[in-house]
């Protein structure tokens, strides 16, 4: 009885694995139902095949022998090939056991496989004989044996494919089973290598990139050595990549001569290298017992690997309470190594979800007076933990990890990407303008992005001027930057000035003479150009005493003529083959201008490139947008930071706005100014922010296009007719309608059965939304027509009036004559016309501006002359008579001119001297909405 029931609880147990039906038929033969589609989540297949192995073994060594158990172990062993075949097809081909799937054969396809390998042998040693036999033979007989061996060969490798390609066949269709897999060498997935070995075969990685797969569950990614990166102040430097094909993850060593593979390796690697003692769990690195104690948690966390999260738990929760009891962290006073790997034990649960799941598996005597509990709470809180687990989460950049219960965030806008390991509520976003010129819309694109992702992740803008060079700053440009931001809608949280830091600089200066990390430099400027253009070292680089530095630093500070020769230089690496970084200049003498908020306090000041790393990671910006072009100083914006100690910066880059016909030059920009070309900075014709708002851009419409552009580091000249044509699809629905004739090319038009008196039509400012309300528009017995729209008229053709209804011409020669026909069909008719009623007081004086692009050719090259592709015509004017109604506008509304086009309000209007100004807002088309072309290219 007891060996029946042993069976029973064997087959049960196997059907739960297989997800079928298991049961015992009236001959005590166990029958089994079609099973459903199986699941495709890795970890859980992994452990289902795991469990399905040891249930065919049971079933085997059962009492009841495998004759009896026959049905059974059939639908073990389906089940169990269908979730190694699942797994397979879910991990890009490979098997749970990391090597290439392959599908299994039948006995029959073996014995046919072992058929023709012993034919292919057999074959190759006739060959080898019929060689021997004829070996006196001289020249002769060596070409016999030559032919006779490839002819084996080639026989050999005949039968094989054959027995493969039919071994192949019979596999496929039998088993219903997916391809099979072709391992390239390298490229499998092989298990770890033992930890005692030597990890230093050639690997794929490249240095100090972190690579593994995206599919396994978030405990089987490098969490550990992620958070140990973060702690260590080193995660900028690693590179995180995205590999279907790992099973595991591996870290390329940062020599190049391999990889370290392994979670937990990776983390102690990465801790021992960034001199993280403290975190392995000694006060120093020769703190032998501390980093015993060390190891001795990690090993029992990595010793529960191979249970189930339930039994983990458990496990975890006995050995954790009394250590905890009056403790917050397993070992010491703050996160260790230990801490993280039982934390990754337990599945690294960062998220509230994950954390309730735990606690579900733990005794529910007092979930809040457990120790295990309260610790697993503050280690999820830890802002290494929640950036190691978005970081995890995000490696194929499409993803990103929900650690709060019932917190969601917007959907990132179309064009846009996650910022890289950035949390709600941690992130700092910075734009650091120089107040040297006017804002144009390529720095309108680095703000909005600054400002769309520190909103988006609930976060905080900074706006930082720039303040380095007071030969170029003013408070004009300081104050003009302030009014731009509020007129693309951007309100910074905090405003701030690297001036106010330039003691702090000065002594992070001073701090790097004294460790030998720069020096004072007087080569002249075009022979230091030289120097570093040839990787030659400075005189003064390599036999400069700290004290002699020390003093000419001072005498640079002092304004004195002698210390102008001098600048302070960073003591990098002049063979780098990147030229940033062949001892960059830091700090240089400028008494020539007093600084617009310091005045002469100051005589020598920090280059950008020292100051902007140091001042990022004060102010606490957690990501620095910055655009492709400073690619190459990336590189030293880390050194600089990192050989200060400094908190590192995590650096996103994105590609910088150009557009065609267009010069952005700050240099190129004020000629056009000073030579009066343009009339300022705010010309619509200007690139500039002040300009094209004044040309009629919409905030909504600069948002969404420049978003849509995105943090994509891919340049590209942009055309403006698809910036004008995101604009038209936001003022085409809120431009109030209304209509103009031009004031001399216009034709009178009678309708006869109009009455000379005083008449009004209602119509919609908006008539695709009368909720923008209504206006009256004049009729009369006289209207006035655009000359260009007769053109070809005939009597008794309808034509329709805008807005009013259906005319049928009467009269074409000698002046035109229609009536007016109530019930006339407005659809049938071709010409749909604006116009005017030609009445006292019924039309205004307004004065239509056209503008073109300043450049006339698309893309200017390095060695052209801007000054050689000036557009001599750029700006033209129309005067019209408009409708009355446009006495109402004010300055900055925008209307459409039916027919026309969209136009912004420059100037109200005042009386028949001061007419109303109107700028033709471009729409994306090359040609107009009708025949009213107007004088120039519509863009």
């Amino acid at each position: 009885c007891w060996q029946h029931h042993r069976c029973t609880t064997i087959i049960t147990t196997v059907s739960s694995l297989c997800h079928t039906r298991i049961t015992m038929s009236s001959e005590g033969k166990a029958v089994a139902s079609t099973p459903p589609p199986t699941t495709a989540d890795l970890a859980e297949l992994e452990t289902r095949i795991a469990a399905l192995g040891e249930s065919i073994k049971a079933l085997k060594s059962s009492s009841d022998g495998p004759t009896d158990n026959k049905d059974a172990i059939a639908t073990a062993v389906n089940a169990l090939l269908d979730a190694k075949r699942t797994y397979a097809k879910n991990n890009g081909g490979v098997g749970v056991d990391g090597k290439a799937w392959e599908e299994p054969m039948t006995k029959q396809q073996k014995k046919k496989m072992e058929k023709a390998r012993k034919a292919a042998e057999a074959a190759a040693k006739a060959g080898g004989g019929g060689g021997a036999k004829c070996g006196g033979g001289g020249g002769g007989g060596d070409a016999n044996r030559t032919s006779e061996a490839n002819a084996a060969k080639k026989a050999a490798k005949k039968a094989e494919a054959k027995a493969k390609k039919a071994a192949m066949k019979a596999g496929g269709g039998g088993g219903g089973g997916a391809p099979q897999a072709t391992k390239k060498p390298g490229t499998g997935l092989s298990p770890p290598p033992p930890p005692t070995a030597r990890m230093s075969a050639k690997s794929k990685l490249r240095p100090n990139q972190i690579s593994f797969n995206p599919n396994v569950p978030l405990s089987d990614r490098p969490v550990v050595a992620l958070t140990t990166a973060i702690l260590a102040n080193s995660i900028v430097d690693y590179e995180l990549v995205s590999d279907h094909a790992r099973r595991g993850c591996a870290l390329g060593l940062p020599s190049g001569n391999g990889e370290v593979s392994g979670d937990l390796a990776m983390a102690r690697f990465i801790a021992r290298t960034e001199g993280g003692a403290a975190f392995l769990g000694g006060g120093s690195d020769d703190d032998d017992e501390g980093a015993a104690l060390m190891d001795q948690w990690v090993d029992y966390a990595s010793s529960l690997s191979r249970f189930g999260l339930a039994r983990r738990a458990l496990a975890i929760q006995r050995t954790l309470d009394p250590t905890l009891v009056s403790g917050t962290y397993v070992i010491g006073r703050s996160l260790t190594l230990a801490d993280v790997a039982l934390f990754a034990a337990l599945g690294f649960p960062a998220s509230d979800d994950a954390i309730s799941n735990v606690e579900a598996i733990l005794p529910a005597a007092d979930h809040n007076a457990c120790p295990t509990l309260r610790w697993i709470r503050t280690v999820s809180r830890h802002p290494a933990i929640r950036e190691a687990a978005q970081l995890a989460s995000n490696v194929a950049r499409n993803d990103e990890a929900q650690l709060e219960e019932g917190a969601t965030m917007d959907p990132l806008v179309s064009g846009m990407g996650y910022l890289e390991g950035a949390n709600p509520g941690c992130v700092a976003t910075r734009f650091p303008p120089e107040p040297s010129g006017y804002l144009h819309v390529g720095h309108a694109k680095a703000v909005l992005l600054n400002d769309y992702y520190a909103r988006r992740y609930g976060g905080r803008l900074i706006v930082r001027f720039d303040d380095t060079n007071p030969s170029k700053e003013k408070d004009e440009y300081q104050t003009s930057i302030v009014e731009d931001l509020g007129k693309i809608g951007v309100k910074p949280d905090v405003v701030t000035f690297t001036s106010d830091y330039f003691e702090t600089i000065k002594r992070y200066a001073l701090w790097m003479i004294d460790e030998g990390l720069a020096f004072m430099d007087d080569t002249p400027q075009e022979q230091m150009q030289k120097e570093r253009m040839d990787r030659q070292h400075s005189k003064h680089r390599d036999g400069q005493s700290v004290a002699e530095a020390l003093e000419y630093f001072e005498l640079m500070c002092s304004g004195k003529e002698e210390g102008k020769a001098w600048c302070l230089r960073a003591r990098i690496d002049m063979g780098s083959d990147n030229g940033t970084m062949r001892d960059p200049v830091l700090y240089r003498q400028n008494v020539a201008h007093a600084h617009h908020r310091s005045g002469t306090r100051y005589k020598a000041y920090p280059t950008y490139d020292l100051a902007c790393p140091i001042v990022d990671s004060i102010e606490g910006v957690s990501h620095a947008l910055r655009t492709t072009e400073y690619d190459d100083r990336n590189a030293q914006y880390s050194w600089i930071q990192k050989a200060l100690g400094l908190r590192r910066v995590r650096i996103q880059t994105f590609a910088r706005m150009n557009f065609m016909y267009t010069v952005m030059s700050k240099r190129k920009l004020t000629w056009f100014v000073d030579t009066g070309r343009v009339t300022g900075w705010d010309d619509p014709r200007f690139p500039t922010v002040r300009g094209v708002s004044r040309r009629g851009i919409d905030i909504g419409a600069l948002k969404q296009f420049m978003c849509s552009q995105g943090a994509s580091r891919r340049i590209v000249n942009m055309e403006w007719g698809k910036f004008w044509a995101e604009n038209k699809k936001e003022i085409d629905v809120r431009a109030k309608r209304f209509m103009a004739i031009d004031k001399t090319e216009h034709v009178g038009l009678t309708v006869t059965n109009v009455g000379d008196g005083v008449e009004y039509v209602s119509t919609d400012y908006l008539p695709k939304d009368p909720s923008f309300g209504k206006r009256l528009v004049r009729i009369g017995r006289r209207v006035l027509l655009e000359r260009v729209d007769t053109d070809g008229m005939e009597v008794g053709e309808n034509i329709v009036l805008t807005r009013w209804g259906v005319v049928k011409l009467t009269k074409v020669e000698g002046g035109l004559e229609g009536t007016f026909d109530p019930a006339g069909d407005v659809k049938s008719a071709k010409r749909k016309l604006s116009w005017l009623a030609d009445a006292p007081g019924n039309h205004i004086p307004v004065v239509l501006s056209e503008f073109d692009n300043l450049i006339s050719k698309e893309k200017l090259e390095e060695d052209d002359k801007f000054e050689d592709f000036i557009n001599p015509d750029t700006q033209a004017e129309t005067v019209v008579v408009g409708d009355a109604g446009l006495k109402t506008l004010a300055e900055d509304d925008i209307i459409q001119l039916e027919r026309r086009g969209f136009y912004r309000v420059d100037r109200p209007y005042v009386n028949e001297g001061k007419p109303l100004m109107l700028f033709m807002i471009p729409d994306g088309r090359k040609k107009a909405m009708s025949g009213l072309d107007g004088k120039l290219a519509h863009r």
